[in-house]
């Protein structure tokens, strides 16, 4: 597994996941998973649909029991100590949690009596998040009613009540569209200011646009974690120079022999007559300026010339895939 290593914070811990396991029958959904979520960031739990992602929240919040393992939340074993655990925690599951028949603030109001909040704090508390997530042109109409953008606004004010110190997120952008999606990311992001944040999804642009710190999950196992930059420059002895030349394969490799920082080269011979060629070099050295005068004097047009780095979309495909080979 891809750790972590130099992405450092300062941060309490809030949340550890210690040797966790959940069983249904013979099928393992996760799979001895460990890590820790320290305050004051927007973590990514990210991993294809069906990798466990979901059944870890769900065991995190409570809502489900570990075959095997333990979670603790601010010290508080979420099963021994339930109430304890769930103070610091709000939850938005994938399908929110709504009552279609009541208003907006009838429903707060209600979700706040639960949390527990003091009854003479209720009204301002409520008030409170009504604005944070910015719901008052809504607040007097009934949920039923509101567009899905709005009722996953209202999934997370109620996830914000009593003002958690962690919130987690359940693919929380799901079926909506384009602009609610970006107003989710935003007051995610506004959110963050004074929680930390949990989010659990399986859209690759969504943890980049909005997550500090990545956990990749495949098939219920931990594969990396570390940041975004981290995870990329790990590995990034994927880089490739990438360049097509205008002739035939044997005179583009008389070229290229010429060439010392070159480490590998793959060539593809194309019918109409150009060379693709994939080049990795020598500590990882750009001759991109080198090949392109080499070119030019031999009189052999270069169509293309590019470094290719890797993204996070290719370490998300790389792990999930190499895990799915490890695991057949």
């Amino acid at each position: 597994m891809i750790q972590r290593n130099t992405f450092c914070r300062e941060g309490k811990k809030l949340i550890e996941v210690k040797n966790l396991v959940k069983r249904y029958g013979s099928h393992l959904a996760v799979d001895h998973l460990n890590f820790t979520v320290e305050s004051g960031q927007i973590y990514g739990f990210l991993g294809p649909n069906g990798a466990g992602k979901s059944t870890t929240m769900n065991i995190m919040t409570g809502y489900l029991g570990a075959t095997e393992g333990e979670v603790l939340i601010n010290g508080h074993n979420i099963l021994e100590e339930p109430e304890d655990a769930k103070r610091s925690i709000g939850y938005l599951p994938e399908i929110p949690p709504l009552y279609l028949d009541m208003t907006v603030k009838e429903y707060l109001d209600f979700a706040a009596e639960l949390k527990k909040v003091k009854k003479k704090d209720r009204k301002a508390e409520v008030e409170k998040v009504i604005q944070l997530v910015k719901l008052e042109e809504v607040e007097g109409r009934l949920i039923k009613n509101l567009s899905k953008g709005y009722k996953q606004r209202v999934g997370l004010a109620q996830a914000v009540l009593g003002f958690p110190e962690v919130i987690i997120l359940d693919e929380p952008t799901v079926g909506l569209d384009p602009k609610q999606i970006i107003e989710i990311r935003e007051l995610i992001k506004e959110l963050s200011k004074n929680h930390t944040i949990i989010l659990s999804s399986h859209i690759l642009a969504e943890v980049q646009a909005v997550c500090d710190y990545v956990m990749i999950i495949a098939h219920g196992k931990l594969v990396a974690s570390d940041t975004p930059e981290n995870l990329e420059r790990l590995l990034n002895g994927s880089e490739t120079i990438e360049l097509t030349a205008k002739a035939e394969e044997t005179r583009v490799r008389e070229i290229l022999d010429k060439i010392e920082e070159i480490e590998t080269a793959e060539y593809k011979q194309q019918n109409d007559g150009t060379t693709d060629i994939f080049i990795k070099t020598v500590n990882q050295k750009d001759i991109r300026e080198k090949l392109f005068h080499i070119f030019a004097e031999e009189k052999c047009p270069l169509l293309k010339l590019n470094l290719s780095r890797i993204t996070l979309e290719d370490v998300f495909l790389k792990l999930t895939q190499d895990e799915t080979r490890d695991s057949e």
